[in-house]
Protein backbone atom coordinates (compact mmCIF):
# COMPACT_ATOMS: atom_id res chain seq x y z
CA UNK A 1 0.00 0.00 0.00
CA UNK A 2 1.20 3.56 -0.93
CA UNK A 3 2.25 5.67 1.92
CA UNK A 4 -0.41 7.72 4.17
CA UNK A 5 -1.13 11.23 3.09
CA UNK A 6 -0.71 12.35 6.52
CA UNK A 7 -0.48 15.42 8.57
CA UNK A 8 0.14 15.36 11.97
CA UNK A 9 -1.01 18.45 12.91
CA UNK A 10 -4.33 18.54 11.17
CA UNK A 11 -5.09 15.42 13.08
CA UNK A 12 -4.30 17.17 16.74
CA UNK A 13 -6.27 19.78 15.26
CA UNK A 14 -8.92 17.72 15.01
CA UNK A 15 -8.38 15.64 17.76
CA UNK A 16 -8.42 18.95 20.11
CA UNK A 17 -11.80 19.41 18.99
CA UNK A 18 -13.02 16.29 20.03
CA UNK A 19 -11.34 16.17 23.20
CA UNK A 20 -12.70 19.71 23.84
CA UNK A 21 -16.12 18.27 24.56
CA UNK A 22 -17.10 16.64 27.44
CA UNK A 23 -18.88 13.90 26.29
CA UNK A 24 -19.11 11.50 29.45
CA UNK A 25 -21.35 8.50 29.63
CA UNK A 26 -24.03 10.08 31.65
CA UNK A 27 -23.87 13.15 29.78
CA UNK A 28 -26.03 12.52 26.24
CA UNK A 29 -25.61 16.04 24.81
CA UNK A 30 -22.10 15.39 24.82
CA UNK A 31 -21.90 12.43 23.25
CA UNK A 32 -24.42 13.76 20.88
CA UNK A 33 -22.03 16.42 19.50
CA UNK A 34 -19.19 13.67 19.01
CA UNK A 35 -21.97 11.60 17.36
CA UNK A 36 -23.04 14.62 14.93
CA UNK A 37 -18.84 15.49 14.23
CA UNK A 38 -18.77 11.84 12.78
CA UNK A 39 -21.55 11.66 11.45
CA UNK A 40 -20.88 14.78 9.13
CA UNK A 41 -17.01 13.62 8.76
CA UNK A 42 -18.58 10.20 7.11
CA UNK A 43 -21.52 11.72 5.44
CA UNK A 44 -19.29 13.73 3.80
CA UNK A 45 -17.56 10.74 1.95
CA UNK A 46 -20.69 9.23 0.88
CA UNK A 47 -21.40 7.13 3.42
CA UNK A 48 -24.23 6.03 5.08
CA UNK A 49 -24.66 7.18 8.82
CA UNK A 50 -27.88 6.23 11.00
CA UNK A 51 -28.29 7.79 14.79
CA UNK A 52 -29.55 4.73 16.77
CA UNK A 53 -31.13 5.83 19.79
CA UNK A 54 -30.34 2.90 22.47
CA UNK A 55 -31.85 4.77 25.43
CA UNK A 56 -32.76 8.09 26.64
CA UNK A 57 -30.09 7.90 29.30
CA UNK A 58 -27.29 7.52 26.67
CA UNK A 59 -26.54 9.92 23.56
CA UNK A 60 -26.65 8.24 20.37
CA UNK A 61 -25.03 5.22 18.68
CA UNK A 62 -23.65 5.86 14.84
CA UNK A 63 -24.33 2.99 13.04
CA UNK A 64 -21.74 4.10 9.67
CA UNK A 65 -21.61 1.71 6.19
CA UNK A 66 -20.08 1.99 3.00
CA UNK A 67 -22.87 0.18 1.19
CA UNK A 68 -26.12 -1.50 2.03
CA UNK A 69 -25.19 -4.96 2.69
CA UNK A 70 -26.87 -8.37 4.34
CA UNK A 71 -23.31 -8.95 5.41
CA UNK A 72 -20.56 -7.00 6.94
CA UNK A 73 -16.65 -7.97 5.83
CA UNK A 74 -15.40 -6.50 8.88
CA UNK A 75 -17.00 -4.82 11.98
CA UNK A 76 -15.00 -2.10 13.29
CA UNK A 77 -16.07 -0.65 16.82
CA UNK A 78 -15.32 2.49 18.98
CA UNK A 79 -17.14 4.30 21.94
CA UNK A 80 -18.00 8.38 22.14
CA UNK A 81 -18.13 8.18 26.29
CA UNK A 82 -15.92 8.97 28.56
CA UNK A 83 -15.56 8.13 32.32
CA UNK A 84 -14.84 12.06 32.84
CA UNK A 85 -17.74 14.44 34.12
CA UNK A 86 -19.27 17.45 32.47
CA UNK A 87 -16.86 20.25 33.23
CA UNK A 88 -13.74 18.63 32.57
CA UNK A 89 -12.60 19.53 29.55
CA UNK A 90 -12.88 23.06 30.58
CA UNK A 91 -10.61 22.31 33.81
CA UNK A 92 -7.81 20.46 31.46
CA UNK A 93 -8.59 21.13 28.16
CA UNK A 94 -5.95 19.31 25.24
CA UNK A 95 -2.17 20.00 25.81
CA UNK A 96 0.66 18.60 23.98
CA UNK A 97 3.79 18.46 26.54
CA UNK A 98 6.74 16.80 24.00
CA UNK A 99 5.99 13.55 22.73
CA UNK A 100 2.64 13.37 24.50
CA UNK A 101 -0.91 14.79 23.97
CA UNK A 102 -3.42 15.16 27.19
CA UNK A 103 -6.79 15.76 28.22
CA UNK A 104 -9.88 13.81 29.19
CA UNK A 105 -10.60 10.39 26.89
CA UNK A 106 -7.49 11.59 24.37
CA UNK A 107 -6.50 8.24 24.41
CA UNK A 108 -9.59 6.18 25.41
CA UNK A 109 -10.58 6.78 22.90
CA UNK A 110 -11.19 9.44 21.36
CA UNK A 111 -7.48 9.71 18.97
CA UNK A 112 -9.16 5.94 17.78
CA UNK A 113 -12.20 7.31 16.71
CA UNK A 114 -10.48 9.81 14.36
CA UNK A 115 -7.89 7.33 13.40
CA UNK A 116 -10.74 4.85 12.25
CA UNK A 117 -12.03 8.27 9.91
CA UNK A 118 -8.61 8.68 8.57
CA UNK A 119 -8.31 4.96 7.88
CA UNK A 120 -11.31 4.79 5.95
CA UNK A 121 -10.50 8.25 4.04
CA UNK A 122 -7.44 6.87 3.07
CA UNK A 123 -8.83 3.56 1.97
CA UNK A 124 -12.18 5.46 0.06
CA UNK A 125 -9.71 7.52 -2.13
CA UNK A 126 -7.04 4.78 -3.29
CA UNK A 127 -10.28 2.68 -3.92
CA UNK A 128 -9.55 -0.21 -1.84
CA UNK A 129 -12.84 -1.21 -0.26
CA UNK A 130 -15.15 -1.26 -3.64
CA UNK A 131 -14.92 -5.28 -2.50
CA UNK A 132 -15.99 -4.63 0.88
CA UNK A 133 -19.24 -3.91 3.16
CA UNK A 134 -17.79 -2.19 6.75
CA UNK A 135 -20.10 -1.32 9.40
CA UNK A 136 -18.42 1.30 11.41
CA UNK A 137 -20.13 1.42 15.55
CA UNK A 138 -19.49 4.21 17.50
CA UNK A 139 -21.28 3.65 21.07
CA UNK A 140 -21.99 5.96 23.58
CA UNK A 141 -21.95 3.84 27.06
CA UNK A 142 -19.11 1.73 26.70
CA UNK A 143 -17.98 2.66 29.71
CA UNK A 144 -21.02 1.74 31.31
CA UNK A 145 -20.36 -2.31 30.50
CA UNK A 146 -22.46 -0.78 27.26
CA UNK A 147 -25.36 -1.95 29.14
CA UNK A 148 -27.93 -0.23 26.93
CA UNK A 149 -26.04 -1.12 22.95
CA UNK A 150 -25.22 -4.31 23.83
CA UNK A 151 -28.16 -5.97 21.69
CA UNK A 152 -27.45 -3.41 18.99
CA UNK A 153 -23.71 -4.49 19.15
CA UNK A 154 -25.14 -8.28 18.93
CA UNK A 155 -27.10 -7.83 15.85
CA UNK A 156 -24.13 -5.85 14.04
CA UNK A 157 -22.13 -9.18 14.95
CA UNK A 158 -24.11 -11.24 14.03
CA UNK A 159 -23.78 -10.59 10.20
CA UNK A 160 -19.92 -9.55 10.60
CA UNK A 161 -16.86 -11.90 9.33
CA UNK A 162 -14.75 -9.90 11.58
CA UNK A 163 -14.93 -7.45 14.52
CA UNK A 164 -12.15 -4.94 14.96
CA UNK A 165 -12.41 -3.29 18.03
CA UNK A 166 -9.96 0.11 18.19
CA UNK A 167 -9.43 0.26 21.76
CA UNK A 168 -5.71 2.25 22.15
CA UNK A 169 -3.13 0.07 22.34
CA UNK A 170 -1.17 -0.40 25.78
CA UNK A 171 1.35 1.87 26.89
CA UNK A 172 4.37 -0.73 25.62
CA UNK A 173 2.32 -0.92 22.47
CA UNK A 174 0.62 -4.17 22.59
CA UNK A 175 -2.47 -5.19 21.39
CA UNK A 176 -5.04 -7.56 23.10
CA UNK A 177 -6.45 -10.99 21.94
CA UNK A 178 -7.86 -11.83 25.37
CA UNK A 179 -9.99 -10.33 27.85
CA UNK A 180 -11.57 -11.79 31.26
CA UNK A 181 -15.10 -11.47 31.71
CA UNK A 182 -16.96 -8.61 33.65
CA UNK A 183 -19.51 -9.05 36.24
CA UNK A 184 -20.95 -6.26 38.57
CA UNK A 185 -23.50 -6.85 41.61
CA UNK A 186 -25.27 -4.38 43.93
CA UNK A 187 -26.16 -5.94 47.17
CA UNK A 188 -29.22 -4.36 49.37
CA UNK A 189 -29.27 -5.40 53.04
CA UNK A 190 -32.30 -4.06 55.44
CA UNK A 191 -32.14 -5.06 58.79
CA UNK A 192 -34.24 -2.57 61.93
CA UNK A 193 -32.36 -0.17 63.54
CA UNK A 194 -31.55 0.21 67.58
CA UNK A 195 -30.16 2.44 69.38
CA UNK A 196 -26.87 0.53 70.44
CA UNK A 197 -27.12 1.10 74.39
CA UNK A 198 -30.34 1.56 75.29
CA UNK A 199 -31.69 -1.84 72.91
CA UNK A 200 -29.27 -3.55 71.14
CA UNK A 201 -31.03 -6.71 71.05
CA UNK A 202 -33.57 -5.38 69.53
CA UNK A 203 -31.93 -3.99 66.38
CA UNK A 204 -30.92 -5.99 63.16
CA UNK A 205 -27.44 -4.69 61.68
CA UNK A 206 -26.99 -4.70 57.83
CA UNK A 207 -23.78 -3.96 58.38
CA UNK A 208 -23.19 -7.38 60.17
CA UNK A 209 -24.61 -9.12 57.81
CA UNK A 210 -22.59 -7.46 54.99
CA UNK A 211 -19.51 -7.80 56.67
CA UNK A 212 -20.59 -12.08 56.07
CA UNK A 213 -21.03 -11.64 52.77
CA UNK A 214 -18.11 -9.92 52.77
CA UNK A 215 -15.51 -12.50 53.69
CA UNK A 216 -17.98 -15.14 51.55
CA UNK A 217 -17.75 -13.14 48.00
CA UNK A 218 -13.74 -13.13 48.13
CA UNK A 219 -13.34 -16.50 49.23
CA UNK A 220 -14.47 -17.49 46.15
CA UNK A 221 -11.35 -15.23 44.32
CA UNK A 222 -9.18 -18.10 42.39
CA UNK A 223 -6.36 -16.55 40.77
CA UNK A 224 -5.43 -20.08 38.98
CA UNK A 225 -8.79 -19.89 37.10
CA UNK A 226 -8.80 -16.45 36.42
CA UNK A 227 -11.64 -15.72 38.52
CA UNK A 228 -11.81 -13.11 41.47
CA UNK A 229 -14.55 -11.11 43.40
CA UNK A 230 -13.96 -8.05 44.70
CA UNK A 231 -16.34 -6.03 46.82
CA UNK A 232 -15.04 -2.41 46.01
CA UNK A 233 -18.26 -0.36 47.30
CA UNK A 234 -19.43 -0.40 50.79
CA UNK A 235 -22.17 1.85 52.41
CA UNK A 236 -24.12 1.67 55.45
CA UNK A 237 -25.34 2.74 58.88
CA UNK A 238 -26.04 5.86 60.17
CA UNK A 239 -24.08 6.73 63.64
CA UNK A 240 -22.08 4.52 66.02
CA UNK A 241 -24.46 4.67 68.51
CA UNK A 242 -27.04 2.95 65.73
CA UNK A 243 -27.55 -0.93 64.74
CA UNK A 244 -27.49 0.28 61.06
CA UNK A 245 -30.89 -0.27 59.20
CA UNK A 246 -29.46 -0.71 55.89
CA UNK A 247 -26.16 -1.46 53.74
CA UNK A 248 -25.26 -1.92 50.45
CA UNK A 249 -21.85 -3.66 48.61
CA UNK A 250 -20.91 -2.61 45.13
CA UNK A 251 -19.80 -5.73 43.75
CA UNK A 252 -17.02 -6.49 40.27
CA UNK A 253 -16.45 -10.30 38.77
CA UNK A 254 -13.98 -11.10 36.65
CA UNK A 255 -13.65 -14.65 34.92
CA UNK A 256 -11.61 -16.23 32.21
CA UNK A 257 -14.36 -18.68 31.58
CA UNK A 258 -18.62 -18.55 31.78
CA UNK A 259 -18.36 -21.84 33.86
CA UNK A 260 -16.77 -19.87 36.98
CA UNK A 261 -20.73 -17.31 36.90
CA UNK A 262 -22.13 -20.81 37.67
CA UNK A 263 -19.77 -20.93 40.76
CA UNK A 264 -20.24 -17.36 41.79
CA UNK A 265 -24.21 -17.09 41.63
CA UNK A 266 -24.21 -20.54 43.69
CA UNK A 267 -22.40 -19.06 46.51
CA UNK A 268 -25.24 -16.00 46.22
CA UNK A 269 -27.40 -18.09 46.52
CA UNK A 270 -26.09 -20.18 49.48
CA UNK A 271 -25.40 -16.84 51.49
CA UNK A 272 -29.44 -15.79 50.83
CA UNK A 273 -30.68 -18.78 51.93
CA UNK A 274 -27.91 -19.20 54.88
CA UNK A 275 -28.02 -15.87 56.64
CA UNK A 276 -26.00 -15.31 59.70
CA UNK A 277 -28.51 -12.64 61.05
CA UNK A 278 -31.32 -13.61 61.56
CA UNK A 279 -34.38 -11.83 60.35
CA UNK A 280 -32.07 -9.75 57.96
CA UNK A 281 -33.37 -9.24 54.29
CA UNK A 282 -31.26 -9.62 51.31
CA UNK A 283 -32.01 -8.31 47.77
CA UNK A 284 -29.29 -8.98 45.06
CA UNK A 285 -29.53 -7.21 41.72
CA UNK A 286 -27.23 -7.49 38.63
CA UNK A 287 -24.50 -10.29 36.45
CA UNK A 288 -22.67 -10.78 34.41
CA UNK A 289 -22.22 -7.45 31.84
CA UNK A 290 -19.41 -8.64 29.90
CA UNK A 291 -19.04 -12.43 28.80
CA UNK A 292 -15.15 -13.54 28.65
CA UNK A 293 -13.35 -13.16 25.32
CA UNK A 294 -10.75 -15.87 24.60
CA UNK A 295 -9.58 -16.57 21.15
CA UNK A 296 -10.85 -18.61 18.84
CA UNK A 297 -8.53 -20.44 15.81
CA UNK A 298 -10.23 -17.93 13.41
CA UNK A 299 -9.52 -15.43 15.74
CA UNK A 300 -5.98 -16.32 16.15
CA UNK A 301 -5.43 -16.57 12.29
CA UNK A 302 -6.36 -12.84 12.69
CA UNK A 303 -3.81 -12.03 14.99
CA UNK A 304 -1.50 -13.91 12.65
CA UNK A 305 -2.28 -11.51 9.35
CA UNK A 306 -1.83 -8.32 11.75
CA UNK A 307 1.70 -10.14 12.88
CA UNK A 308 2.84 -10.17 9.34
CA UNK A 309 1.81 -6.63 8.63
CA UNK A 310 3.28 -5.41 11.42
CA UNK A 311 6.28 -6.80 10.72
CA UNK A 312 6.57 -5.75 7.30
CA UNK A 313 5.83 -2.05 9.18
CA UNK A 314 8.75 -2.74 11.46
CA UNK A 315 6.41 -2.23 14.11
CA UNK A 316 7.31 -4.24 17.07
CA UNK A 317 4.19 -5.31 19.64
CA UNK A 318 2.80 -8.65 21.47
CA UNK A 319 -0.68 -9.59 21.79
CA UNK A 320 -2.14 -9.88 26.16
CA UNK A 321 -4.83 -10.78 27.97
CA UNK A 322 -6.36 -8.50 30.14
CA UNK A 323 -9.02 -8.33 32.97
CA UNK A 324 -10.59 -5.69 31.45
CA UNK A 325 -13.55 -5.61 29.56
CA UNK A 326 -14.13 -3.81 26.19
CA UNK A 327 -16.81 -4.42 23.07
CA UNK A 328 -14.46 -7.22 22.25
CA UNK A 329 -15.97 -9.18 24.70
CA UNK A 330 -19.63 -9.14 22.98
CA UNK A 331 -18.24 -9.77 19.63
CA UNK A 332 -16.11 -12.61 20.78
CA UNK A 333 -19.20 -14.44 22.78
CA UNK A 334 -21.03 -14.01 19.30
CA UNK A 335 -18.43 -16.07 17.64
CA UNK A 336 -16.81 -13.82 15.29
CA UNK A 337 -13.24 -13.50 14.86
CA UNK A 338 -12.54 -10.69 17.54
CA UNK A 339 -9.47 -8.35 17.99
CA UNK A 340 -8.60 -5.02 20.12
CA UNK A 341 -5.89 -2.30 20.86
CA UNK A 342 -5.73 -1.19 17.61
CA UNK A 343 -5.90 2.19 18.13
CA UNK A 344 -2.59 4.57 18.61
CA UNK A 345 -0.79 4.24 21.79
CA UNK A 346 -1.27 5.82 25.68
CA UNK A 347 -2.01 5.25 28.94
CA UNK A 348 -3.07 6.56 32.46
CA UNK A 349 -6.92 6.20 31.17
CA UNK A 350 -9.77 7.34 33.35
CA UNK A 351 -7.04 9.75 35.18
CA UNK A 352 -5.89 13.16 34.87
CA UNK A 353 -2.81 11.43 33.85
CA UNK A 354 -4.08 10.19 30.27
CA UNK A 355 -2.17 10.22 27.56
CA UNK A 356 -1.86 10.00 23.66
CA UNK A 357 1.68 9.29 22.62
CA UNK A 358 2.23 11.21 19.04
CA UNK A 359 4.84 9.49 17.40
CA UNK A 360 2.61 6.12 17.41
CA UNK A 361 -0.28 7.74 15.82
CA UNK A 362 0.71 7.12 12.13
CA UNK A 363 2.27 3.99 12.41
CA UNK A 364 -0.82 2.72 14.31
CA UNK A 365 -2.80 4.39 11.06
CA UNK A 366 -0.69 2.34 8.78
CA UNK A 367 -0.99 -0.74 10.48
CA UNK A 368 -4.86 -0.45 10.08
CA UNK A 369 -5.32 0.64 6.96
CA UNK A 370 -2.78 -2.04 6.10
CA UNK A 371 -5.15 -4.90 7.80
CA UNK A 372 -8.53 -3.23 6.67
CA UNK A 373 -7.00 -3.44 3.01
CA UNK A 374 -6.28 -7.08 3.04
CA UNK A 375 -9.65 -7.91 4.76
CA UNK A 376 -11.31 -6.13 1.70
CA UNK A 377 -8.93 -7.73 -0.71
CA UNK A 378 -10.04 -11.14 0.75
CA UNK A 379 -13.78 -10.30 0.71
CA UNK A 380 -12.83 -9.44 -2.94
CA UNK A 381 -12.42 -13.81 -3.71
Amino acid sequence: MEKLDFNLDEYLKELAQLVNIDSGSDDPEGTAQIAAYFAEKFSKMGWSVKKVKVSEAVGPCLEITNRTAAQFNMLLIGHMDTVFSKGTAKERPFSITGNRACGPGVVDMKASLLSVYYAMKHLEAQGKLQSAAVCIAFNSDEEKSSAYSRPWLEGLAAKSKYALVVEPARADGSMVHTRRGVGRYTIEFKGVASHSGVAPEKGISAINELAHWISGLHAVTNYELGTNVNVGVVKGGTTANTVAENAVALVDLRMKEMSEVTRIENTIKYLLDNPKTPGIKVNVKGGVTRPPMNPSPAALELCGKVDKIAERLGIDFKWIATGGGSDANITAAMGVPSIDGLGPIGGLSHTVEEYLELDSVEPRLQLLCELLAELAKEAAH
